[in-house]
């Protein structure tokens, strides 16, 4: 591995001072993750980053929490807010303070996917108060002596939080986390099988929580519902009902997004997606209908009684327009049974108007109240004779309360049961006040937006790793940084060409042969482009000698060629330096030559090729360099980046391949080939365990192979059978000779193409 010291760019030695970290594997990455931090946060929030990431790295747990915080938090406050910061900040110093420090790693790892599960602040709160709740509940002492012992769940925890978050909502974790400390809090053994998910009993409780629909799961199928049916787009924002037993929130939508339960469980015999359907359905219809009026002369009985007319109105409409809803509000809205209110003890506005709403939308309700009857027609009278706006909805519904007025409406006991319809919003986008205090909110407000500072650098893109030992992913875990290749002279790929003119002769004639043709005639068309005359002066004769002539008289052309992108990765990695067998040059060097002869031949083919090269230094740093793109010609300025190829580091493949799938899988081509060019293992100076990148890259093969991407490795170890079968199947061809790879590649491509 090279030693190199990293020189910070003047720009950024400021935030660097600020920092203060003696960590050199935090100086290969700080540049980057600056610039991406300076792009996506603001002014305070870079502040903080430093600020928080300078108390990581010297809080004694080595380098590994400030690298991760350093390259994930800039994409996690996106999802979740800067201002999250401060109370994951606090929960990290509790641990930090007690006896849990060493799960500060794995909680930092898991934020990326905890923050795209629970998306806001509030219930990002909720997840930290349930993981407090389980680091004070199991961290505790050793037979009465005063010695206390960390938390055994609390890491296993953070280490399946993508498992769980995947299937439960907060309600769910939290029930089964209760769970697992009521049973295991006094038996660390246990309680670490529990919260690992290995446990029966563990798995058992997953399943009982298991249940609804999460809107997670189902965020973009619902954003192509509000684009497709209702020409909006805004965003979805979960809340979760469970920590909020007092408030009890309900769904509403303001300048920010719309915001729904994190779970709908199945109801009356519809699903949940149907419930946000009709949801999202109800608040669209508002949005489209519903004009505010002024609030501040009514009272709240009014307010009441208009707020479930105009919900009404506004799912008329929605109804109208498509019709399958009706169905799905008539089910979910309640059927309040007529006497089941006791006037003498309960006020009963609200148990009037949720009879009122349900004649509105049932006609063969069951209500033999009078005024129910005469005002559910007076709504539908006014729906088809004019066009009933909200202030009309206002009026009728203020007479509604005058004319139903009773004495115990006063009463402090509301009578609640079956009057609250789920689906429906809390309608504060009603309402405008002349005199806005404190607890109001100017809904049509412009919202402010802070534009970021945009700077030039890529943030770096993060990819799961397969761990072989538990057989599931690791979220987030490798972090790619890519970049152009650093230019040399395009001379010296020149001179290569020239000192191999013979064999590139040679692979010519093979080209020539490879060409497509620019047309194929495909004859015996009923239906062509042109008339095929051999065919119709013979059907000719057939007709004038009385035979039945044959109607195929037409011919089509195709075009008959190559459609076959191709991605060449190239190992970059220190052990290339080191001179090959029987040569006088380095495996560099041959490489150089064979992807220069390699790029010449796809060239003169016309297939669309891409070049890139990688090495890695840990998982927080793996670079993956471009040398040539699809849209670029094999020009000086490609060549010039092929002569400046360098090697140094290790080599982390899997995490390779998979961001050069991203840009391959994106070819429109009917084949993929994904060529990796390699003289050793899978390996990383943080991976003690040598199984664990090859799994990783066996992982990764697969994973390209369901998207139709065909890889294929050349590899230049002579010990190389003892793995690369193991990652690669029969998809690959050792070169024992390394001086004779400029001649195998191209030829190996050839082959592997034609």
């Amino acid at each position: 591995m090279s030693t190199q010291t990293v020189a910070i760019p003047e720009d950024l030695q400021t935030y660097w001072s600020q920092l203060d970290c003696g960590f050199p594997r935090v100086a290969e990455v700080f540049p980057d993750c600056m610039r991406e931090a300076l792009v996506l946060l603001s002014g305070d929030g870079v502040a903080a980053y430093i600020e928080h990431a300078r108390f990581l790295g010297k809080m004694g747990r080595g380098a590994e929490p400030i690298l991760i915080f350093l390259e994930e938090w800039p994409e996690v406050a996106k999802q979740v807010g800067e201002d999250t910061l401060t109370d994951i900040m606090l929960f990290i110093r509790k641990m930090w303070k007690s006896p849990n420090s060493k799960a500060i790693t794995p909680f930092l790892q898991s934020l990326p996917v905890t923050a795209r599960r629970l998306p806001t602040r509030s219930q990002m709160s909720d997840y930290l108060a349930i993981a407090l709740e389980l680091m004070e509940r199991t961290t505790g002492s050793v037979h009465g002596i005063h010695q206390t012992f960390p938390s055994p769940g609390l890491p296993e925890m953070f280490k399946q939080i993508p498992a769980l978050l995947g299937q439960l909502s907060l309600a769910g974790l939290k029930n089964w986390v209760d769970y697992g400390v009521r049973y295991y809090d006094d038996h660390p053994d246990r309680q670490i099988e529990y919260f690992s998910l290995q446990s029966a009993d563990s798995r058992a409780v997953l399943q009982r929580e298991r249940h609804g629909t999460l809107l997670v799961d189902n965020d973009r199928k619902l954003g192509m519902y509000l684009r497709g049916l209702w020409q909006d787009g805004d965003m979805l924002i979960p809340y979760s009902s469970a920590f909020d037993e007092l408030r009890k929130p309900i769904p509403y939508y303001d300048k920010l997004g719309i915001r729904l339960p994190d779970v709908f469980d199945d109801a009356n015999g519809i699903e949940g997606i149907d419930r946000y359907r009709a949801t999202l359905a109800h608040i669209m219809g508002h949005r489209r209908w519903t004009r505010a009026i002024i609030a501040d002369n009514m009272s709240p009985f009014q307010r009441m009684a208009v707020e479930f007319l105009e919900d009404s109105r506004v799912e008329c409409l929605a109804m109208r327009e498509y019709p399958g809803l009706r169905r799905i509000f008539a089910a979910l809205h309640p059927v309040p049974a007529e006497d089941a209110c006791d006037i003498q003890k309960e006020s009963t506005v609200r148990h009037r108007l949720a009879m009122l709403s349900r004649a509105i939308l049932d006609p063969h309700h069951p209500y033999r109240n009078a005024h129910i009857i005469e005002f559910a027609q007076r709504f539908h009278a006014l729906m088809d004779h004019s066009e009933a706006g909200t202030q009309a909805m206002a009026e009728l519904a203020i007479t509604f309360i005058a004319k139903t007025r009773l004495p115990s409406d006063n009463f402090a006991s509301t009578h609640f049961t079956d009057t609250v319809v789920d689906y429906r919003d809390d309608n504060r986008q009603m309402w405008k006040f002349i005199e806005e205090g404190d607890e109001e909110e100017a809904f049509d407000e412009p919202r402010k937006i802070e534009p970021g500072e945009k700077l030039e650098g890529l943030p770096p893109r993060h990819y799961h790793e397969w761990d072989y030992n538990s057989q599931s992913y690791r979220p987030d875990w490798v972090s790619v940084y890519e970049g152009l290749h650093p230019s040399g002279k395009a001379s010296d790929i020149d001179k290569l060409l020239e000192k191999h003119a013979a064999l590139a002769k040679r692979l010519k004639k093979l080209l020539d042969l490879l060409k497509p043709q620019d047309k194929v005639r495909i004859r015996y068309q009923e239906e062509g482009s042109e008339l095929d005359l051999d065919v119709a002066i013979r059907s000719l004769i057939d007709y004038k000698s009385g035979a039945q002539p044959d109607p195929r008289i037409n011919m089509s052309h195709r075009n008959d060629g190559r459609n076959i992108a191709v991605m060449v990765l190239l190992d970059l990695s220190e052990s290339l330096n080191e001179k090959a067998a029987g040569s006088e040059q380095t495996i560099l060097e041959l490489s150089q030559e064979a992807v220069t002869l390699l790029g010449w031949a796809v060239e003169k083919l016309g297939d669309p090729f891409a070049i890139a090269g990688f090495h890695s230094n840990t998982r927080h740093d793996v670079r993956y360099l471009h040398i040539k793109g699809y849209s670029e010609k094999w020009d000086d300025e490609v060549k010039g980046r092929l002569a400046a190829m360098e090697a140094s580091y290790s080599t982390r493949m899997g995490a390779a391949m998979r961001h050069a799938g991203h840009y391959l899988e994106k070819q429109q081509a009917d084949k993929k080939l994904m060529l990796i060019l390699t003289d050793g293992q899978p390996a990383d100076i943080d991976s003690k365990d040598g199984e664990m990148l090859i799994a990783d890259a066996r992982q990764a093969v697969k994973e390209l192979d369901r998207q139709g991407i065909y890889s294929y490795c050349i590899n230049l170890d002579p010990k190389a059978d003892e793995y690369v079968a193991d990652i690669f199947g029969q998809q690959y061809t050792i070169v024992d000779n390394v001086a004779q790879l400029p001649a195998k590649l191209p030829e190996l491509f050839i082959s592997l193409t034609k």
